[in-house]
């Protein structure tokens, strides 16, 4: 003889008014993934043209400054402002930064010069950055 199914306790409310146990829908259970067997989900970068002199700089070192990416992207064209994004309460980097150069063609340089290129001790992924229409969609 199976086991009588537990009710949740919706179902033991809506059972008390009627008068009778509503049937119980069979759930097949699936285990809970273990830390052991749960895999790492890698997200590759998403690469956009390059159409407005500013630029994504992502992978970027924890240790990354401000005053370093001018030094590294001066190297390609002049460059108008640099931007660590950190976290709002502890000012610790967010592990990417926006570059503006002064022309669209020097942005392009910079992509072709600096992606896929290590700086710091990791490869960075430079792209154009997204429009702000593509920001609200993704």
């Amino acid at each position: 003889m199976t086991p009588k199914p537990t009710l949740s306790f919706w179902q033991r409310i809506v059972a008390f008014f009627k008068g009778s146990a509503p049937p119980v829908p069979e759930i097949e259970e699936k285990p809970a993934p273990s830390a052991t067997t749960r895999e790492k989900i890698s997200r590759k970068p998403e690469l956009v043209e390059v159409t407005s002199p500013k630029l994504y700089v992502g992978n970027l070192s924890f240790d990354a400054t401000e005053s370093d990416l001018f030094e590294l992207f001066n190297g390609v064209g002049q460059v108008r402002n640099a931007e660590v994004v950190c976290h709002k309460y502890t000012q610790r980097s967010k592990g990417f930064a926006f570059v503006q150069m002064t022309t669209i063609e020097e942005a392009r340089r910079a992509v072709q010069a600096a992606d896929d290129k290590e700086f710091l001790g990791r490869k960075l992924v430079v792209s154009g950055d997204k429009p702000p229409d593509m920001e609200r969609a993704a």
